[in-house]
This record gives structure tokens, sequence and C-alpha cells, in this order.
């Protein structure tokens, strides 16, 4: 233990937030006036401190066997310095390749897929209310000004997504995976589309109907639970998004989800998907633990996927790229958004989950949620995940088309018409 202590110490004295660690035994290690503070109930841990397994750590947290006393962000500064390399930087052989796939295979059925989405989102509207701006868009933000607040980032992340799908009153728009309506009902509200969104949340379905008849869009928008695998029309529709959906529809699926897009968008018509993807080509998540995290404690069954892979499935369902977009740094700034409301309301927000469940659930998932903003924004900031939007056309094969001679769609020869 002597030789591991000594290594914390000096761990300790190389952070850039000065963090104290109280060990079972009532000693103190670290920093005399520290700014966070870890209690461990357990010897063991300092072995998980030692050998830079966050992700273990923060599962410690959300069970109660450690406690930490201190700001979010200064417990992440510190996690980051003390992770001995970059948790992208593991790459995967052959063999964990195909047990990936096999993991993927068996953990999107329909019925897996409609249980870990209920996981999620069903978790308590009133929490995410609670950190969420006024829409309920839970996806990355678009700071075009970098003095706008988080609604009005939201707000200005709709309308991009608007602008480059090229909306126009009367098309037919469906929202994979609508969430709590947000970029439906600024479609219609916009736009003028007919908009139809499909969700695998009970408690989202809900919350969107009712909006949808508080505010008299019955006759235009839709909304129903529904996978989109099993999502059939009589028309095929004029454009398609999906927003922070491919996160949940795993390696296996993917090629069949582009399918399933392609099948259900009109030739000529625009895709624009927006998604979660991995930093890194070469490994399945991210290591030190915290894909292990994240899997247990807030999106079982989600897959992050390189923008390589994406695009290949995607052009290998038919459809084109014709832009993509990184807005990684957009997400960091969100998720700190997120966290910072979520921190400036713990008792309200511990209130809310134990009307949901018992006092001790509810404290679980109190701390997860808080290490996973905080940590999926120094993620992000850090560059070990990224966010692409990712425009694609299906060709309609048109040649002859005028000024456009060639596009085999609406999509313009440049990207200005996406700015105002």
């Amino acid at each position: 233990m002597t030789a591991i202590t000594d290594q914390i110490q000096a761990q300790l004295r190389a952070l850039p937030v000065p963090l104290a660690l109280q060990l079972p035994s009532g000693e103190q290690l670290g920093a005399e006036q520290p700014e966070v503070t870890l209690r461990l109930r357990q010897a063991s841990q300092l072995a998980t401190l030692a050998q830079g397994r966050l992700g273990d750590l923060g599962a410690a947290i959300v069970e109660g066997e450690v406690d930490f006393i201190g700001p979010v962000r200064a417990l992440m500064a510190a996690a980051a310095a003390m992770l001995p390399a970059s948790p992208v930087a593991q790459r995967v052989g052959r063999w964990a390749q195909v047990m990936a796939h096999l993991h993927s295979v068996a953990h999107h059925t329909l019925a897996r897929d409609a249980q870990q989405i209920e996981f999620h989102y069903d978790l308590s509207d009133a929490f995410y209310a609670l950190w969420l701006d006024p829409r309920r868009v839970y996806s990355c933000a678009y700071f075009n000004d970098t003095g706008l607040t988080l609604a009005q980032a939201q707000e200005a992340k709709l309308d991009h997504i608007c602008r480059k799908l090229q909306l126009r009153p009367g098309e037919r728009f469906l929202d994979v995976g609508a969430g709590w309506g947000g970029l439906l009902l600024f479609a219609a509200e916009h736009y003028g589309v007919q908009a139809q969104g499909i969700t695998l949340s009970h408690h989202q379905l809900a919350y969107v109907q009712q909006l949808i008849e508080d505010k008299g869009l019955g006759g235009r928008v839709t909304m129903s639970l529904c996978d989109y695998r099993e999502l059939q029309v009589d028309q095929p529709f004029d454009k398609i998004a999906s927003v922070g959906m491919v996160e949940h529809v795993g390696r296996a699926q993917l090629g069949a989800y582009f399918a399933t897009i392609a099948r259900l968008l009109r030739p000529g018509g625009m895709l624009l998907n927006h998604g979660i993807t991995a930093a890194s080509a070469d490994n399945m998540q991210l290591d030190a633990g915290f894909g292990d995290f994240i899997e247990k404690y807030i999106f079982p069954g989600g897959e992050l996927l390189h923008i390589s892979t994406q695009l290949h499935e995607l052009s290998r369902s038919g459809l084109e790229m014709v832009d993509t977009e990184n807005l990684r740094p957009h997400y960091a700034r969100t998720l700190w958004a997120w966290s910072d409301a979520l921190e400036a309301q713990l008792d309200a927000a511990l209130r809310v989950l134990q009307q949901q469940s018992d006092a001790e659930r509810a404290a679980k998932s109190l701390r997860a949620y808080r290490l996973y903003l905080a940590g999926s924004a120094m993620g992000f900031e850090r560059g070990w995940m990224a966010l692409h939007q990712i425009l694609a056309i299906r060709p309609d094969g048109a040649l002859d088309s005028g000024t456009m001679r060639g596009a085999q769609s609406g999509y313009p020869f440049n990207r200005s018409y996406m700015y105002r």
C-alpha cells in the first residue's frame, strides 16, 4: 500500500486543482485546503485511482462507495489530469471487433432498443426540464454567436437544420427520434411543413401530443410510438432529420438504419443526420472505464461510431453525402450549460427524482447524471468525442435540370444558402 500511496501523493501534487483524499483509516492525502475532496470507503479504491480507471471511480461515486465534495468542474479538471493516457488512444484487435459486433447484434433488437430508450428518456420529464432549455432540446446546440444563451443556441440549431434541409411549406418532413418535439414543432411553425415524428419513449410521446393539441397543430403535425425499422408510409418524405438518434442504432444495425431512411426518402430528397461520433476509428468505446460507465448508468446499448464508418454505410445505402459539419466544441459548451444548470438546483432535482423512485435510486440517478454531464463536457472539450451533422441526398437520376444540371436533387452548388 505504501508504494501506491506514494504514487497517489505524487499524482495529487501535480494536479491543476487542490484535491484531497480521505482514506477509510481517517488519514488524508493531498491538499491541506482542497477545492475537491474524495472520501474513500475502501482502501482498494486507491489502486483504482493509481491505475487511472476513472470510470470505475465514477461508478463508485454513483454507488455511494466514494463521496466527493466540491464543484464538479474542479473534479473533472482533476480527473483529466490523472489519466495515464488519452482514453481514445487504445487500438483494438480483430477479435475485439468481432465481439463488439456480436454485442451490437444482441443489444439492438426491437425489444431491447425500446427498453434501453425507456431506461434513459423515461427517467423523469420534470428532471430533464430542470436543466434543458424551455423547448427541451436534448442534443448539441449551435452557438453561431458567442453571446447566445442556451435557449437561443438551441433555437439557432433548429433553424440551422431546417435551413440545411431547405424546408418548404407543404413538404412532408420526418423527424426520427423526435424527443420532446423541439425540431418537429419548430419546423411546422416556422417552415410550414407537414411534420411526422416517431419515438420509443412513452413519456415523450404523451408530452409532444399534448403540445400539438395546445398549439393547434393537429392538422399538420403527428407523433407516434414507432421504431424506425417498422415505419411504413404510403408516400415517401421530402426531407428527413435524425437528431441524437444514430448513437442508439448500433454498429450491427447501421447499414439497415441508413437503408431504411433511403427507403423512406423520395428521390431527390434530403437527410440531415446529427449525432455523436467516436474520435478514433480504431477503438470501440472510450477507455479508462468511461465507456463502461456510460453503458451501465446512462445509455445502455449506446455505441459511438467514427464518422468514416457512418459515411461508409450511408454510401452503401444509396445516399450521397453532400455536406458534413463537426460541431464538437458546440457540444462541449452545451453540456457545460446543462451541467451548470443541474448543479445550481441539486436539491430540486433530488426531490423530482424521488417522486419517480425510492430515495436510494433517486440519489444514485442524480450522482450519475452529475458525472455524465460534466464528464461528457470534458470529453468533447478535449476531443475524446465529436458531433457531426451529415447532410445527404437520395439522387433522383435527373441530369437535365437547368442550372442545377447533375445535382440530382435540390441541393445547391454551394453552402451560402445555409446562412443568413
